[in-house]
């Protein structure tokens, strides 16, 4: 409890160093740049100063059930927030990593407030009409980006569950589309869907879809 606590003070601790430089900003994260399939979506979050939101921490390290709950607690404490995607046809024109910033682009312009800062996980720019800043390992760092880690993973973890739906065959709402045995077994049985990132099959089929 007490390790909890120590980093759920540095999270926002970190975040009130940032403010003294810029008053008003967003942290930055993405979701879903590995999968083999779906969209990859980002998010944006200005957090309040006395923004209290018990539990926060990068969503990775935070189970499903959790992240579902911490959700809707961070966009209503919220300044302002904003989850935003790339498609995956904008995946394979452009790449992952520029369909990833993409994606953290659309989410700081959809921003209700305009941050003066952006705060993003890892250490690619989007390219805004703003400063940006990065850091690694940003979502066990900073509480806005760690908000804003929970908001692109929910998102992005529901936009799976619709897919499942469409495509039950092949397990979506269970593996998130990541490349589990299940998962390429099912591509193996039922070939792609249009769900599917072609690119990320390359290995796959190359190996004669083994």
């Amino acid at each position: 409890m007490a390790r909890a606590l120590k980093v759920y003070q540095e999270l926002f601790d970190f975040d009130a160093e940032v403010r003294t430089h810029f008053p008003v900003f967003c942290g930055v994260d993405e979701a879903g740049r590995g999968p083999l399939a779906g969209d990859v979506y980002a998010a944006a979050v200005i957090l309040k100063p006395d923004s209290v939101i018990a539990g926060l921490n990068d969503s990775k390290k935070l189970s499903e059930a959790r992240r579902e709950d911490l959700a809707p607690i961070i966009k209503s404490e919220a300044a302002a927030w904003c989850v935003a995607s790339a498609t995956v046809e904008e995946i394979e024109r452009l790449n992952i990593l520029q369909a990833a910033l993409l994606a953290m682009r659309r989410a700081v312009e959809g921003l209700e407030i305009p941050a003066e800062y952006a705060l993003t996980d890892g250490n690619q720019k989007p390219l805004l009409t703003i400063p940006v800043g990065t850091v690694v390992h940003g979502d066990a760092k900073s509480a806005s980006i760690a908000a804003a880690s929970v908001l692109a993973k929910t998102a992005r973890d529901a936009s799976l569950r619709e897919l499942d739906e469409l495509y039950p065959e092949y397990g979506f709402a269970a593996h998130k589309g990541y490349g589990t045995k299940a998962h390429y077994e099912a591509i193996a049985q039922y070939g792609p869907c249009p769900a599917h990132r072609p690119s990320f099959l390359k290995k796959f089929y190359e190996r004669g879809g083994k």
